[in-house]
């Protein structure tokens, strides 16, 4: 904990870096997941899935 407070948390500066950084990477990782889970919650029922069909 102390090493967190000396790298981060004692400017505001690379406090406020931080948690851009971490928000931006759970934003990815939380968009990459929800989207995994909805095409296999959904799979073929996605025009991926059906285009095969329908397309000359």
């Amino acid at each position: 904990m102390k090493a967190l407070n000396n790298l981060v948390l004692r400017r505001t500066s690379t406090y406020f870096a931080g948690i851009a950084l971490s928000v931006f990477f759970f934003e990815r990782g939380f968009d990459l997941a929800t989207d995994t889970f909805f095409r296999s919650y959904n799979k073929g029922k996605l025009w991926d899935d059906i285009k095969d069909k329908y397309e000359q």
